[in-house]
């Protein structure tokens, strides 16, 4: 029997593979002008706001009753994992990010930027380390975690501490958002190569990635809606 396509487009718009997207963003901020910081802030933003309202809607309670764990890569998913923390935080949820180390160069501009002002708005932001124990209280006592480690960008299988904390994660049994594409999910194909994070909600930015649309990654992707990120009419 025939495997079944993988469709085109996803709620009004065409998908897109890795490439595509990455060439997108690259456009965003070299023709249009448009700072990787403020895709960002658009990024956690819209991210936040589906959480809340998903959340919410599972669990029957407003914002301010709220509990949610970020764990964030070291990379731009990481950065928008921050911003999202933020705007948790400000909207009242118990916000809490757990960041991967940095690596000898330190962390994007964007990303310490984001780090900053989280830290500045009251987020408990921790170092995502060996000793498992912090996580996996923060997890269990939490509503949900935002999975920001590996986005667009990312292949290969997920190693060192990322695979820590997607395994920590998936262990806890609460719901799971991802942010883009659940790490260890292939966005163009959809398939994965052992590690991997199943979620519940899967909020992709700004355009659909094709793997997200294939049958076979239904599962891992759960419930899947876009962030939109207003880029300019000709990018779409």
């Amino acid at each position: 029997m025939p495997k079944a396509p993988i469709p085109t487009e996803f709620d009004g718009r065409r998908a897109v593979t890795a490439a595509e997207m990455i060439d997108l963003d690259r456009r965003a901020t070299v023709e249009f002008k448009i700072p990787v910081l403020e895709l960002m802030e658009r990024a956690g933003r819209g991210v936040a706001e589906e959480l809340v309202e998903w959340l919410s809607a599972k669990t029957g309670r407003p914002a301010n009753a709220l509990a949610v764990v970020a764990c964030c890569g070291r990379g731009n998913n990481g950065g928008d994992g921050l911003v999202a923390a933020r705007c948790l935080a400000k909207a009242g949820v118990a916000s809490t990010a757990y960041l991967m180390p940095a690596k000898d160069g330190g962390y994007p501009p964007e990303v310490q930027e984001n780090l900053r002002r989280a830290l500045e708005a009251g987020v408990n932001v921790r170092q995502l380390a060996e000793d498992t124990k912090p996580l996996d209280d923060a997890l269990s006592a939490a509503d949900a975690s935002l999975d920001a480690m590996l986005g667009t960008g990312s292949s290969g299988k997920p190693a060192g501490l990322v695979r820590v904390a997607i395994q920590r994660m998936m262990k806890a049994g609460r719901p799971i958002v991802a942010v883009d594409v659940p790490s260890g999910l292939h966005p163009d194909t959809g398939h994965h190569s052992g590690v991997f994070v199943t979620a519940q909600l899967t909020l992709t930015l700004e355009r659909p990635k094709r793997g997200l649309l294939a049958p076979h990654a239904q599962k891992n992707v759960g419930e899947l809606r876009v962030v939109d990120l207003a880029y300019p009419p000709a990018l779409r």
